[in-house]
């Protein structure tokens, strides 16, 4: 039972991994135009030159009207090296 267990658990592992991995993915785009389906809650970041050096903007989804998701726009800390 443990030699068929075994890659059951690593593959269930490998799936967990990447499932994790792939929704804290954060997205990046150069240009608002660019964003085309804005999810409630989602978060954007564009990197335009519109915040001050070391900021970027992020869009993010912030309620959802008749017309669709409204976006909320605002200039955050840049994370990470750019």
């Amino acid at each position: 039972m443990n030699a068929v267990s075994s890659p059951r658990t690593l593959l269930l592992a490998v799936v967990l991994s990447l499932a994790t991995t792939a929704s804290a993915r954060a997205d990046i785009v150069g240009r608002e135009a660019d964003i085309t389906n804005l999810r409630l809650g989602q978060k954007i970041y564009v990197d335009d030159g519109s915040c001050p050096s070391g900021q970027i903007k992020e869009v993010s989804g912030l309620r959802l009207t008749a017309a669709g998701v409204e976006a909320s726009r605002k200039c955050v800390d840049r994370k990470g090296k750019r």
